[in-house]
């Protein structure tokens, strides 16, 4: 195994080259340096993803390892409608694991950036007698006032999700493409009220655009799109939980009105599926209606964090 030190790793990610902003020093100083475009607004948001929660090895690669940790943010800036532009990169780097396994986790750092024009700017490197720990801080714009936030959902509005939901913690939950394109196509097309993505599962994320709206909610439930990830020996019943429930969808979950709903039902713009849900209201609270017509409460539940 080959000894490796912190600034052979860093001079290594600098010859790699990838995406370079003009406006922007990135590694080899004390900071970055960033100057922002006019009338634009700076997205930030920071995920740390550990080892043994967030993935683990098998089935994980370090490569997909690193894309995750980029990946997880890309999808942040997505669900505020924004472009990324940079990030900074901190890893905890197990010292049993030598050089080649802290090129591999950064290569699928630098690949998925590549793909988003997202210039690497800078970070640190630690290593220790514990885990793998990757914690990504992004940086992305959006022009002045038009960041899609999860306060702005109003009584009436329709309720979409893209792609499909659940049985993520197979492999997708590593491999899933971050929905910047999607929601730049969909802010071009629609005016969109209030945006999330679905890291913890529907039931979960629909009631952070709730509270944060001050609105409630009517979900149809033959309406969920179930992943084809979820095995079809469960039951209709288990199956439609575990799409609500799972996680790490990272789908987008949106809402517009009406009339811009019937736009997108229309002519879906995006190369993937986009399906109604159900409806805001102005009855707070989160509710399932099922197929026989009854309504139940779609209670709290996918992944939390325990502190």
């Amino acid at each position: 195994m080959t000894a490796f030190h912190e600034f052979e790793l860093i001079e290594w990610i600098r010859s790699q080259g990838g995406t370079s902003h003009s406006d922007l020093l990135g590694i080899g100083d004390d900071t970055a340096i960033l100057q922002p475009s006019a009338n634009s607004e700076l997205l930030l948001a920071t995920d740390m993803l550990m080892e043994g929660t967030h993935f683990t090895f098998p089935p994980a690669t370090p490569e997909l390892a690193g894309r995750k940790a980029l990946a997880v943010n890309l999808s942040d800036l997505a669900a505020m409608g924004g472009t990324p532009h940079s990030a900074l990169v901190s890893l905890a780097l197990p010292r049993s694991r030598g050089s080649e396994f802290a090129k591999s986790v950064m290569q699928g750092v630098m690949q998925l950036a590549a793909e988003f024009e997202t210039q690497l700017a800078g970070g640190d490197t630690n290593s220790w007698d514990g885990p793998l720990v990757i914690n990504v801080a992004i940086l992305g714009t959006a022009a002045q006032s038009h960041s899609v936030k999860r306060s702005g959902a109003q009584p009436g509005d329709w309720i979409f999700v893209t792609g499909a939901l659940g049985g993520s913690l197979g492999s997708h939950h590593l491999t899933f493409q971050p929905r910047v394109r999607e929601a730049a196509t969909l802010r071009e097309t629609v005016t969109i009220k209030s945006m999330i993505d679905l890291s913890d599962g529907l039931a979960s994320d629909l009631q952070h655009i709730l509270k944060e709206s001050g609105v409630g909610a009517v979900i149809r439930s033959q309406q969920i799109p179930i992943s084809p990830l979820i095995s079809t020996e469960l039951s209709s019943a288990e199956r439609l939980q575990k799409a609500i429930s799972d996680g790490e969808d990272f789908e987008l979950l949106f809402t517009v009105s009406p009339d811009e709903g019937q736009r997108l039902l229309k002519q879906n713009p995006l190369a993937i599926a986009l399906t109604h849900l159900g409806e805001i209201t102005a009855e707070q609270g989160a509710f399932l209606l099922q197929e026989d017509g009854s309504r139940i409460s779609l209670k709290r539940s996918g992944w939390q964090h325990q502190l």
